[in-house]
Order: structure tokens, then sequence, then C-alpha cells
């Protein structure tokens, strides 16, 4: 079965890929439709009831199978190559995606919420949560392929580093916004 290692790795890589795109663009849709939801008639109904196609759409269609599937290829090669349980790389790795998945399921959550038209999250708020995602992908990605080379110190605070950049990035782009009057 270790021949088919490149084909199960091809695949898992392919659904993470899918995945991602699901988390990094469902938090956008969903600024849209808390926007949406501060217009005044008839554009407000319009524009939720667009997103929350739009987001249904991606949840279902596109963002949960990746994440299944991802899971699957995952486990498969896990089971082709069980010495990687016994590195501490993959055992990180495994931490941040049980992070992952705890996004993925917080997120869930709001999309349910959305979908009812329960709004408890700013805009800002939900730029902030967008990044989320972004974190753990970097993290990740350079965990896996620098592995044990990697020192812990220097990559918990380039981790830390990136969110502070990040975050100023998100001040910043609301101040500009702020500033313009149709933006």
């Amino acid at each position: 079965m270790i021949e088919y290692y490149n084909y199960i790795k091809s695949l898992h890589l392919i659904f993470v890929i899918t995945w991602f795109a699901g988390l990094f663009y469902i938090p956008r849709l969903f600024v849209y439709h808390i926007e949406a939801a501060q217009k005044s008639e008839p554009e407000k109904t319009i524009l939720t009831d667009q997103f929350k196609l739009m987001t249904k759409r991606l949840w279902y269609i596109i963002t949960w199978p990746s994440a299944i599937l991802t899971t699957i290829f995952a486990v498969w090669l896990l089971f082709l190559i069980p010495s990687w349980l016994q590195q501490d790389w993959m055992l990180v790795k495994l931490g941040f995606v049980v992070l992952l998945f705890a996004y993925h399921f917080k997120s869930h959550l709001i999309f349910k919420e959305m979908q009812k038209d329960i709004i408890k999250w700013t805009s800002t708020q939900m730029r902030i949560w967008n990044e989320g995602s972004t974190l753990v992908l970097f993290a990740v990605i350079f965990l896996v392929i620098v592995r044990d080379a990697i020192n812990w110190i220097y990559g918990v605070l380039g981790i830390f580093v990136l969110a502070i950049m990040l975050m100023l990035g998100i001040r910043l782009y609301k101040k500009i916004r702020s500033r313009k009057p149709n933006a």
C-alpha cells in the first residue's frame, strides 16, 4: 500500500487547500452579511438572503467535505507511516489540527446563528476572527517543512509577530476605511 503514498499525500494536500479556502472565505462572507444587516430595506433583505445562500453552499459543498476528506487521507497517511506519531513535529502538528477543528466548529456555530439572522459579532471582530486560520496555516506549514530543525522559541515568537502584524493591518484597514465615504 506504500506505493500509493504519493497519491494519498496529494489528495490530502488538495483537500487541505480546499478546506482552508473555505475557512478563509466563510468569515469574509460573515463580514459582508454583518454589514448588509446594517443597511436599510430592501437592500438589507436582498443582500442578507444572498449571503446566507452563498455561505450555505460554501460551508456544505466545499468546507465540510474538504475537512472530512482531509482527515480521511491524513489518517490513511498515519496508517501507512505510524512512526510519524512518535516524532515531536507530528504531535505538535496534530495539536494545531485540533486548534483548526476548534476554529472550524466555532465557525460552524457562527454560520448557524447567521443563517437565523442572529448577529453577535461586529465586522471588525469577524475580520480578526478571519485571521485565526491564517495563523494555524503558517504554523503547520513551517512545522511540516522545517520539522525538527525549527527552533521552537523562534517559531512561537514568529507566530506572535505574525498575529501582531495581522492585527495592526486590520486596524490600519479600519482607519483607512473609516476615512472613505463609501467604503
